[in-house]
């Protein structure tokens, strides 16, 4: 097999989904780390059920499930808790992205994209990719959709900008950029070549890992991707 691995990411409204939406009208294979992160703290999960021995029914909806804005605003005024809660989530979404990659393994795929937000927030995940995709616009187009988009001041705009890496700096360590800062059509342009191109490769990856699993069993293969991962 000649499967490898895709990290696609981006910064707030600079327009991934656009992209992501034509890579699954082409037939690629996306795994959506958000998702991923909403399914695992599902009520009665191992996850869920942990979250609340740490913070409490008070974030839960009245549906019982978790209510994430109030959970996002501990976690971003209190760094330790959000470590805590990193702890708690991570290894459950990784092992997901695990069987999920491997099942695409099985099924034949040339490659797959991981959807990531913070991939190069995080750095970790990187070292599992043969390439790595950013989403890029400039500063002054990616102010003006959020404010359009959100409904929100300029001020308030930049503040949620500012909180993330920025888009020219995660540039630096991006092995292929679709400039998403003009129509969808030029946009769209950009993902068929980037498709095109990534069919074509030779690159491999993730054969070696294939070979662990059927040697040392999932449970092995997890234990050694955690690790490298929360390190």
């Amino acid at each position: 097999s000649t499967m490898f691995l895709v990290g696609l990411s981006g910064g707030i409204a600079s327009g991934k989904s656009t992209v992501v939406a034509v890579l699954r009208e082409l037939g690629c294979a996306v795994i959506d780390a958000d998702v991923i992160a909403r399914e695992v703290v599902q009520p009665h999960s191992k996850a869920y059920q942990q979250i609340l021995q740490h913070f409490g029914t008070e974030i839960l909806l009245e549906n019982g499930e978790i209510n994430r804005e109030a959970l996002g605003n501990i976690i971003f005024s209190q760094p330790e808790k959000r470590r805590l809660l990193n702890s708690i989530t991570h290894p459950e979404i990784l092992k997901e992205m695990l069987k999920q990659v491997l099942k695409y393994f099985v099924l034949g795929y040339r490659y797959v994209i991981l959807d990531i937000p913070l991939l190069f927030e995080t750095r970790g995940l990187t070292r599992f990719m043969k390439y790595t995709v950013l989403v890029y616009c400039d500063p002054r187009t990616q102010l003006e959709r959020l404010m359009r988009r959100n409904g929100l001041g300029a001020a308030e705009a930049q503040a949620r900008i500012s909180s993330q890496l920025p888009l020219d700096e995660k540039r630096r360590w991006a092995t292929h950029v679709i400039d998403n800062g003009g129509d969808r059509e030029r946009t769209r342009r950009q993902v068929l070549r980037l498709h095109a191109r990534l069919e074509d490769s030779l690159a491999f990856l993730w054969a070696r890992l294939a070979v662990g699993t059927a040697v040392a069993g999932l449970g092995g293969l997890v234990f050694l991707l955690l690790r490298h991962f929360i390190s």
